[in-house]
């Protein structure tokens, strides 16, 4: 509304979103909205807040699927090989990196990413999912990649994969580099273990070991890591969407925070909450297909 409002229609709004009653009379209203899915009306783009997250949303969820798949993928096969060579030069480069890449924001792994391989090596670009001169594809899914392969467009398809290089990268090293930490001592002590010595004695190749005998009971804390992981690449993605001017849900939340935009601030929230719960719940389930006494556990206390 600006400084300058009159003080009426100042008094209109707060009595419209009924700032002029008790906190708990606001949130009774609030949360009566938001299980009816009205979060509200963003003060900034005068649209619903759930219409704004709703076209938004796809973007930055592009950005986390990439970044989990990169962060799984990758921090997991880091992690067993420093264990499986431990205290050999791969161990030694792979801890390294993971302290780097723990300590270092996304911010500046965005900087410089874009410094080196969009201004100095001139490889990738820079800002935006797409190059201008292309057509969107036709809207399924909202992921342009996904829209892309189905519609059989693979110059889309291509060119979107080049657009998110930089943006998964800057978003998912932080939680390689976690992911990598926690896999890596997992395996270290269960290569210890007695069961393990037991399959050595008996000839057990060691690939049938690590694959069969030894990853599977080591993945517990890295699959518990990765249910956290999902939810803090869309938290991540704030700066980073800023830095790459990449039109998504992370940088409206940011623009709504620096405009000071309530109503939206709370959806963008909320959002990030569902998805670290939901992330909690599938790292459960799949630790109970991993590891039998999880399951056990919770049936004995039933």
């Amino acid at each position: 509304m600006g400084t300058q409002a009159p003080e009426d229609v100042v008094e209109r709004l707060r009595v419209e979103m009924h700032y002029d009653k008790p906190i708990f009379i606001q949130y009774y209203y609030w949360f009566k909205n938001v299980l009816r899915g009205n979060l509200g009306i963003s003060l900034v783009t005068k649209h619903p807040v759930l219409e704004d997250i709703s076209e938004l949303f796809p973007a930055t969820f592009e950005i986390a699927l990439y970044a989990f798949i990169f962060i799984a993928v990758v921090g997991t096969a880091i992690g067993v090989f420093s264990a499986r060579y431990s205290n050999s030069w791969v161990d030694n480069l792979g801890r390294i990196f993971a302290y780097f890449g723990i300590v270092t924001p996304q911010f500046v792994f965005a900087i410089m990413g874009m410094l080196l391989f969009c201004y100095v090596f001139k490889i990738l670009p820079s800002m935006g999912r797409l190059d201008p001169t292309l057509t969107y594809p036709a809207k399924i899914t909202g992921l342009i990649t996904i829209d892309a392969l189905l519609q059989g467009n693979f110059i889309v398809f291509f060119d979107a994969l080049k657009h998110l290089i930089l943006p998964v990268l800057s978003v998912g090293l932080g939680g390689m580099a976690q992911s990598t930490r926690i896999t890596r001592t997992s395996v270290y002590n269960n290569m210890r273990k007695d069961f393990i010595a037991a399959a050595q004695s008996y000839g057990v190749p060691d690939r049938v070991i690590m694959f069969r005998d030894l990853l599977k009971v080591s993945m517990n804390p890295t699959v518990s890591i990765l249910g956290l992981q999902f939810a803090t690449t869309l938290s991540n993605a704030f700066l980073v969407e800023l830095i790459f001017n990449w039109p998504g849900f992370a940088r409206y939340g940011m623009t709504a925070m620096l405009q000071k935009d309530l109503n939206a601030i709370s959806g963008v929230v909320l959002t990030v909450a569902i998805f670290v719960m939901l992330g909690n719940i599938f790292a459960d389930i799949v630790n109970s297909f991993l590891d039998p006494r999880v399951y056990l556990l919770s049936t004995s206390k039933e």
